[in-house]
């Protein structure tokens, strides 16, 4: 299965630290959690593509290299002379903690071609997308077509909703486009942060056991829900099933990329067995473990796709 990813592709702008001078310093990381999870899933075995816009810039042609040098296929990463690259500055505090401040006013990210979007989406066998792309009322419009296209040509979609609270002009109108998407999502994963505000309710199984029921629609079809819990590891819901897995306990360097990294290892399992459908308890707790396995691999060292893990990695 072919696993397809649309949205920001983006540098992330990270402080590494301070000069003499206490000026503090930035690595140019390649970032965007979609462009995240499809470089993931590649490094661990899935063919993926990704689905973008870049400035015709220095960084935009780098951002297509990072595509390519990790078997990405980039033939649907459009560039644009109305924006440049969009950047993200990221700070990290001595926890390893992120901050977030986008220079995207606009930002080449948002300026997708609807019909170029939309005929590779229907290519995806999934489909994958998250909510930074649903701040901007053009670039939303463009991805949500391009997932009611998938979804009727029989595509699985898949939704990680990112909350970066200083792209949206309040969380009320935040809560009820994040939640739009949901009835057309086959696999949702959320964090322990974003419970309440994706479903009301702040208990994780709570939430997935909502989620579940908001992504049915009235329809008895597999659904799965994915809850990071941080250090405490992972809640999955596969209708009306669910288990916890465990976390791996390492020496944080930084968090940024860690849930693309957990999704991205989830999607690389799902489609190497053909899909959600009859899955057991047993291998699904696999599946997590696989993923909470990769994701403690990419925070113990720093940056985003520079950390992600490849098999070689996950197998010693």
């Amino acid at each position: 299965m072919k696993i397809t990813c649309i949205g920001e592709i983006l540098i992330d702008l990270t402080q590494t630290g301070t000069d003499e001078n206490g000026i503090p310093i930035f690595k140019a990381n390649p970032g965007g959690a979609p462009a995240n999870v499809a470089v993931c899933a590649s490094r661990l075995g899935a063919d993926t593509a990704f689905i973008g816009c870049v400035g015709r810039d220095q960084f935009g042609d780098q951002l297509k290299s990072v595509l390519i040098d990790n078997r990405v296929d980039a033939d649907t990463l459009m560039t644009t002379d109305q924006a440049s690259t969009t950047i993200a500055l990221v700070t990290v505090d001595e926890n390893g903690e992120r901050s977030f401040t986008f220079l995207r006013k606009p930002g080449a990210d948002t300026l997708i071609e609807p019909g170029k979007a939309a005929a590779a989406a229907v290519q995806a066998d999934i489909l994958h997308f998250g909510s930074v792309s649903l701040t901007d009322t053009t670039c939303r419009d463009t991805i949500m077509a391009a997932v009611r296209s998938a979804k009727e040509s029989g595509t699985a979609i898949t939704y990680d909703p990112n909350y970066r609270a200083a792209l949206w002009p309040n969380e009320e109108y935040a809560i009820k486009t994040m939640r739009m998407p949901l009835p057309y999502c086959d696999i949702v994963k959320i964090s322990d942060e974003e419970t309440e505000l994706m479903t009301g309710y702040k208990n994780p199984r709570a939430a997935a056991a909502e989620l579940i029921r908001i992504m049915r629609n009235g329809a008895d079809s597999p659904k799965l829900v994915l809850v990071t819990l941080g250090a405490e590891g992972a809640l999955w819901r596969y209708g009306d099933r669910e288990g916890t897995v465990p976390g791996i306990s390492v020496k944080i360097a930084d968090t940024n990329g860690a849930g693309d990294t957990f999704f991205g290892a989830v999607l690389s399992k799902i489609a190497a067995r053909g899909g959600l459908a009859d899955m057991t308890d047993d291998e699904i707790d696999s599946i997590v473990r696989f993923a909470n396995k990769a994701a403690s691999v990419t925070i113990s060292r720093p940056g985003a796709i520079p950390a992600m893990p490849t098999l070689a990695d996950l197998e010693v």
